[in-house]
């Protein structure tokens, strides 16, 4: 039998523009997403850590991130 010790999952999330909007209010609106999302983490208390967070030339934003995998223990994974 096996079990899963410790574990993480790293992902690279694009924040894109919504191209409905204007410009400016779309750029406004990948903040607020950015932020939603970090505070849903929070939220539902899932360990993370944010490797690198990178705005683009047309105002999106990319995310590398390091976090729980499902409730599982992260051990040394975000030290």
């Amino acid at each position: 039998m096996k079990r899963i010790k410790e574990a993480c999952i790293c992902q690279t999330l694009h924040f894109m523009l919504k191209e409905d909007f204007g410009h400016d209010y779309a750029v406004r609106a990948v903040k607020e997403e950015v932020e939603k999302y970090k505070a849903s983490l929070d939220k539902t208390r899932t360990k993370y850590k944010i490797i690198e967070e990178t705005e683009q030339a047309d105002g999106s934003i990319i995310i590398k991130i390091k976090k729980q995998y499902n409730t599982s223990p992260v051990g040394s994974y975000l030290d």
